[in-house]
């Protein structure tokens, strides 16, 4: 459930093993950082690379279904994460720059797979286009996402740290994560935003206890350039204090229709009922600057 941080290996490209993933949830996504309960992972797609961060899992699924998506496995003899980890941040967008932050003094966060962008306050930090988060069953030996977000933002990187799975090894958890992904093949933007704010709950937080999950009705929203979609927020109740780094969540989705027909939404969770909780007008203030944008290489 720890399992720890890998670096780029550097191998041939391996195709996508979530290409198709099971659920509702038919779109590739990409994100940041873990959450608190330790079931989230991050994984560095496009080189031939994987980064497995404690208590998350990121990876190349549920984002779309691009063709050119790929994932590669972790190399277990890789050790040069920090490596990975400040490239990501030196050029966060890999290649594309992506539009300016719509808020004064907060930092833009794209996708160019989907043309998506939002803002985040300065302390939140960006990762690399290419990394994604997901969440997936504890017991799975396959790990396929239950739900996945792409070019996410992180608060916090390190916000707890343990050594849940007792190898000697500390793990870290952020405090949230956020971040936005395709959902070709859903039905509709309400079932996306109750499905996804509640997958990213149990996923992160509560699993195995479906029953700890909470989500509030679905509502409309328009974001301030004038997207009009669905938003729901689930939260947990309850969570088992199996480890310091175990605590209740929260996750907020926001779905919509694209400009070219598509459905795509925006997600944000976190650690619920702690002292650095991500507070809700700050979550609605991030969720309002989701905007589309023309990506470019140049």
């Amino acid at each position: 459930m720890w399992p720890g941080e890998q670096s780029p290996a550097g191998g041939p490209e391996q195709p996508n093993p979530y290409k198709e993933p099971p659920a509702p949830w038919n779109a590739p996504t990409v994100a940041s950082g873990p959450p608190a309960g330790g079931r989230t992972r991050l994984v560095a797609i496009g080189a031939a690379a994987a980064v497995v961060v404690a208590a998350a899992v990121t990876g190349a699924v549920l984002l779309g279904g691009d063709e050119d998506d790929r994932a590669a496995g972790p190399d277990p003899a890789a050790s040069s994460a920090s490596a990975s980890a400040s490239v990501a941040a030196d050029d966060p967008r890999s290649g594309d720059r992506g539009p300016a932050p719509t808020v004064a003094g907060w930092t833009v966060v794209a996708n160019p797979d989907h043309g998506i962008a939002f803002d985040v306050p300065a302390s939140w930090a960006p990762q690399s286009r290419d990394w994604v988060t997901y969440v997936a069953e504890d017991d799975d030996p396959d790990e396929k996402p239950l739900v996945a977000m792409k070019a996410p933002a992180v608060l916090q990187e390190e916000w707890c740290a343990s050594d849940g799975d007792r190898d000697g090894s500390v793990d870290h958890a952020p405090l949230a994560s956020a971040g936005t992904r395709g959902n070709n093949g859903a039905r509709s933007t309400e079932d996306v935003a109750r499905n996804d704010s509640a997958a990213w709950v149990y996923g992160a937080y509560t699993q195995p206890d479906r029953d700890k999950v909470s989500t509030g009705p679905v509502t409309s929203f328009t974001t301030a350039s004038g997207i009009r979609g669905s938003v729901a927020t689930s939260r947990s109740s309850g969570v088992a204090k199996k480890d310091k780094c175990d605590v209740d969540g929260k996750a907020t989705t926001f779905a919509f229709e694209t400009a070219d027909g598509d459905f795509a939404s925006w997600s944000f969770f976190g650690a619920a009922g702690v002292d650095d909780e991500v507070p809700e007008t700050t979550v609605r203030e991030i969720l309002a600057t989701v905007r589309e944008y023309t990506p470019s290489d140049s």
